[in-house]
């Protein structure tokens, strides 16, 4: 058995190291166009921030190490091909030009996203990045020597992380959106304002509801040109959103889903024969809505990557779908959601219904007990959970999200999480945790 994975990061990599303990005797092959493999690209904003030390601290496994456990990593080759009836890839070596043909009984397409690169942001300027991968990273790094202002275009996950970032770092910063709040495809309306409202005491300039024109500058970008005047800026990072890639599964003759990545059943398979995808690039199957959806984040990635491999060396694995959950930090405001916002519920045509509790996230009368905001979202008539969405300004405490992701990925109701054995003492929770009052609330009027 011959197992080739396009890809060696979070599905590559985890694919990679299943099907190799899956199957021994399995030849497992990994073909990736970057220099390192197998790291941790969430960790990007931390190192320039400074709570990382550097870029290599968030690499898991070296190609080394890699190959010592049998798995022959291969970097700096791109899969430029994939002729599925021959079944057989086309690898071109970047560093030689050259190109050979590798064949397999079992393909993995694990090629991630790419950031969205608007028109504006295709310059020959310097100073203008991205930030997806370590090389990435390691060219924002470069630029923010001797740099004193900073534009983040974007208030998604990556924006909002390098606002904080690049404030740690002693610039000034702008971060610009274009919708009317930061935040607006996480949270309702009133938690996006509690996070903006973070980021403006920790001097973060919002601008919200401006589109970008342009840059400026002769060289080095000098500002972002907008709608409502010049933003001056020595560095801009643009993070407006990511798109998955798709080429090489469309040369495959894999289909795509409506959400744009490659649809796949819950084995990861692609509907080609001996050819799956698995990772960024991939749908998933929403657990509340039953609809596929793209959602790229890692643990997903990894999952993914965990059930193709085992499905690739002959196993019989499955993908148990995601409810959306996810999580970051604004300074010192700890931000989680799961499930459907109530904008996201209405939006489906469910009959939605959300009730708000602020509490403290230990006993009130313990010391550094802080304020904590749950807001969670239910089914009329049914009772049943839709979501959640957590603002703490002790960070860790949003991390009660998990509690709520879990009952739904059980369709779970109001009431059982109500009914739920939660953990009390003093210094973790008030006798009745945050999540219980809301819950009580919710259940009453649905």
């Amino acid at each position: 058995m011959r197992i080739v994975i396009v890809g060696g990061v979070a599905a590559g990599m985890s694919a990679a190291s299943r099907a190799r303990r899956f199957d021994p005797q399995a030849e497992v092959v990994v073909f990736d166009r970057g220099r390192e493999v197998s790291y941790g690209a969430c960790g990007l904003p931390y190192v320039i921030g400074g709570q990382v030390a550097h870029f290599d601290k968030l690499i898991a496994r070296t190609p080394e190490q890699l190959r010592g456990r049998g798995i022959a990593v291969r970097t700096g080759h791109e899969v430029t091909g994939i002729d599925a009836s021959a079944a057989t890839v086309t690898v071109a070596d970047r560093a030689s030009g050259r190109s050979v043909t590798e064949p397999y009984d079992r393909l993995l397409i694990a090629t991630g996203v790419s950031p969205i690169r608007p028109d504006w942001a295709s310059t020959p300027l310097g100073g203008v990045h991205v930030l997806r991968d370590i090389p990435d990273g390691q060219a924002l790094e470069a630029s923010l020597k001797g740099a004193k202002r900073a534009c983040v275009v974007g208030g998604g996950y990556i924006g909002l992380e390098l606002a904080e970032a690049l404030r740690c770092r002693g610039l000034s910063v702008v971060l610009l959106e274009r919708d009317p709040e930061v935040a607006g495809r996480m949270l309702d309306t009133g938690l996006q304002r509690q996070v903006r409202a973070e980021l403006e005491r920790n001097g973060v300039d919002v601008r919200c509801g401006v589109t970008v024109q342009g840059l400026t500058g002769q060289g080095r970008v000098s500002g972002v040109q907008t709608d409502r005047g010049l933003v001056r800026a020595d560095v801009v990072v643009v993070a407006v959103g990511v798109k998955p890639n798709v080429a090489l599964a469309k040369a495959a003759g894999a289909r795509l889903g409506k959400t744009g990545a490659v649809a796949v059943n819950l084995k990861q398979e692609t509907g080609v024969p001996g050819v799956y995808a698995a990772g960024d690039n991939a749908e998933a199957l929403h657990r509340v809505t039953r609809r596929r959806v793209h959602i790229p984040l890692g643990l997903t990635a990894n999952r993914m990557g965990r059930v193709a491999g085992v499905n690739m060396a002959g196993g019989d694995a499955r993908f148990p779908g995601v409810v959306g959950t996810g999580i970051f930090k604004t300074f010192g405001l700890g931000v989680a959601r799961t499930g459907l916002t109530q904008a996201q519920a209405e939006d489906l045509g469910l009959k939605a219904t959300s009730v708000d509790v602020t509490s403290t996230d230990y006993a009130g009368y313990y010391s550094g007990a802080k304020p904590i905001h749950v807001r969670l979202t239910g089914e009329q008539g049914t009772g049943r959970l839709l979501g959640a969405q957590l603002i703490g300004q002790n960070h860790e405490s949003v991390k009660r999200v998990d509690v709520v992701s879990t009952l739904l990925h059980s369709r779970g109701t109001a009431q059982q999480l109500f009914d739920a054995d939660l953990a009390y003492a003093p210094p973790f929770s008030s006798v009745w945790d945050v999540l219980l009052v809301a819950a009580d609330r919710l259940h009453r009027v649905l």
